[in-house]
């Protein structure tokens, strides 16, 4: 036995708290002191064993019923009611519920709703350590349901593959909601897939605290010697409802029954009265210590006021202050090279400059990257920072979170943006969400090479940004130039924020421009006006720019060309200069013309410069279908490029 007396009773006293609090949680749902409540009653010795195994320096990352991890690591218990009850004083300020928050002093990680989604960002925290060669162990918890979830497979293989200190810890408690696990899934225990990914799994019984207490020890030991990930299943019973307002009529009395008789806290209690460890006083004075700790606090914390909040304070919330280091911007040492090459400085520059940057994507190693931007890497920087991943595209991004949080500065390639698609919950949910729920910044850049014009059909040629310009929290960059190209990335990778930054792979190899070969930065949210003009502006972004400086070359009129570079920030005050400088606007971008961002700018400019119109506003972008194969098809009727002098031509003539 790995525990001594002295560590049981502590073990017994943990035990105890998250049961206190539950039963207590259970009575003010019923006077309607709390709305809502996700009940771990049963699975307590689950919470508390694996917790209490670890070291404090360990991270985990807990779900809805684990209680017992947050009491266990001795929160704050304050502050974790005031998160509870939505008063003021919580983790999250009232921006999101329950367990949905970390806890970086503790060593905790919040969760989201969208299961299975932590599982890569595990990963990308276990990566850290084992790069950092500390002695550190990430464990995160999943249930039975969520391992049919693509982030499970995707985050366990990831983590085999690359050898990472993870725990994947799944509580079998019998249900995903109302779905039992027959429904679920065939294998006879989930511990068994641990086998086809080649790596150890555990079948722990789930209510035994202390055999959870001894396999989550002596499995961690092994992953201190040797970086390994761990499958371990914990065979429980979920006593209450899904959550308390979906009730437990689906679930058979004699069930209930059954498993009420393997309570972890019952079943412990007999343990250690039958070691003669435990005895009543000692019961006693522990339930008093309890209930005295907890039940002062909890009424204090009903007491506290609400959440409150005001429009701005909730605005300036969504993202992490923005410091750029003290670059200069160089005018010296200036190089004509092509767009592709630009990109490939501003990551030879920050991986030289900064040891926190690792990239991460397929076949960017030895391969060099699809369009070869990260050739010869590899062998300056090694396979450490220049990461070839499996072809997956969720547990890469959620990694890369993981690093972030960890003090990386991550940069993940996605061979096409069009596969950014498959890693879509993760951005919009993860990424996206982190600094506003608990103010954890994120600093993740997202290279997606973007747009159509070679031919490559539906899958290869997508603009993707409009799906991500309705999400808060989201920096959205795309570049024109060579020389934009490699001071916003540069800009992107020291941004704190997620930044989602596309390059047109039609531009390149097909421009050039001057170039220092210096670090320099260019100011995220910052628009350029790349030609003056008097008698129209057009507003337009990525290729769309060259389209507007060719038709300029030959064009009649005085065109003014605005390209915003930015997306998210938008640079409104740019374009409402430009707009009140010649009064006459086409907004022109090569996404799908219904839904695409132009129709955000028009508006934006109708609400606020509709005195300066000379004209209606006027928008062009590609025809409302997939992007088709066939170049001609693509060129002569998908793209707008042909309509661009007709648009004008009736502009002017308004």
């Amino acid at each position: 036995l790995m525990l001594n007396k002295k560590k049981l009773i502590d073990l017994y006293y943990y035990l105890q708290i998250p049961r206190f609090i539950e039963n207590r949680m259970l009575f003010l749902l019923r006077q309607g002191k709390i709305s809502k409540w996700f009940s771990g009653i049963g699975q307590e010795a689950i919470s508390v064993g694996s917790t209490f195994a670890l070291n404090d320096d360990d991270v985990i990352l807990p779900m809805h019923r684990n209680l017992g991890v947050f009491t266990t690591r001795n929160i704050d218990l304050d502050k974790l009611f005031s998160q509870l009850f939505g008063k003021e004083g919580g983790f999250t300020k009232g921006r999101d519920r329950t367990f949905h928050f970390g806890h970086i002093e503790k060593n905790i990680i919040g969760m989201i709703s969208h299961l299975a989604a932590m599982l890569p960002v595990a990963c990308g925290l276990a990566l850290s350590y084992k790069l950092k060669k500390e002695k550190r162990i990430a464990l995160a918890y999943i249930g039975d349901g969520a391992t049919s979830e693509g982030d499970f497979h995707e985050a366990v293989n990831l983590a085999s593959v690359w050898e990472l200190p993870v725990i994947f810890l799944i509580e079998n408690n019998g249900y995903g909601l109302s779905t039992p696990t027959s429904e679920q899934f065939k294998c006879k225990n989930l511990a068994d897939r641990a086998l086809g990914y080649g790596i150890e799994g555990r079948v722990v019984d789930g209510n035994n605290v202390v055999e959870v207490y001894e396999v989550v020890k002596e499995l961690s030991a092994k992953i201190r010697k040797k970086n390994m990930p761990v499958i371990i299943e914990a065979k429980t019973f979920r006593m209450r409802g899904h959550e308390e307002a979906s009730g437990i009529k689906y679930i058979p009395k004699k069930l209930i029954d059954d498993w009420a008789e393997k309570d972890p806290l019952k079943l412990f209690e007999q343990y250690l009265f039958k070691n003669k460890i435990l005895n009543d006083s000692i019961k006693e004075d522990i339930a008093d210590k309890v209930e005295k700790t907890i039940l002062p606090i909890i009424e204090k914390s009903l007491n506290k006021s609400p959440n409150i909040s005001d429009e701005e304070s909730e605005i300036n919330n969504v993202y992490a202050t923005s410091k750029l280091s003290s670059y200069t911007m160089q005018s010296i040492g200036k190089t004509e090279i092509r767009y592709v090459d630009a990109i490939k400085d501003a990551l030879y520059n920050k991986l030289s400059s900064d040891d926190k940057v690792i990239i991460m994507g397929q076949d960017i190693a030895e391969y060099g990257g699809v369009f070869k931007v990260t050739e010869g890497f590899v062998d300056e920087f090694g396979k450490e920072r220049i990461r070839n991943t499996p072809i997956t595209e969720s547990a890469v991004i959620g990694t890369a979170m993981g690093l972030s949080i960890s003090g990386y500065k991550p940069v993940v390639e996605m061979q096409f943006a069009d596969f950014v698609s498959v890693g879509f919950s993760q951005i919009v949910n993860n990424l996206a969400k982190t600094y506003y729920r608990w103010g954890q910044s994120v600093n993740v850049t997202l290279r997606l090479p973007t747009g159509g014009g070679i031919g490559a059909g539906p899958f290869h040629s997508q603009n993707t940004e409009a799906w991500f310009f309705h999400v808060p929290g989201l920096k959205i960059v795309y570049p024109y130039s060579p020389y934009d190209a490699k001071g916003l990335l540069i800009a992107a990778i020291e941004d704190p924020n997620p930044v989602l930054f596309f390059e047109h792979k039609y531009l390149y190899r097909s421009i050039k421009s001057n170039v220092p070969k210096k670090e320099y930065a260019i100011e995220i949210g910052k628009a350029s006006v790349v030609k003056k003009g008097s008698d129209l502006s057009i507003i337009t972004y990525g290729l769309a720019v060259k389209w507007a400086l060719d038709y300029a070359k030959e064009s009649p009129y005085d065109v003014e060309i605005l390209d915003l570079r930015t997306l998210v920030p938008l640079d409104i005050e740019s374009i409402y200069d430009t707009v009140k400088k010649t009064n006459r606007v086409l907004i022109l971008h090569e996404d799908n013309i219904t839904g695409g961002i132009g129709g955000e700018i028009s508006s934006l400019i109708s609400e606020n410069c509709f005195d300066a119109l000379d004209a209606p506003i006027m928008r062009l972008g590609s025809i409302d279908t997939p992007v088709p194969f066939s170049a001609n098809i693509e060129k002569d009727v998908f793209l707008p490029i042909n309509k661009i002098d007709m648009t004008i031509s009736k502009l002017m003539k308004y």
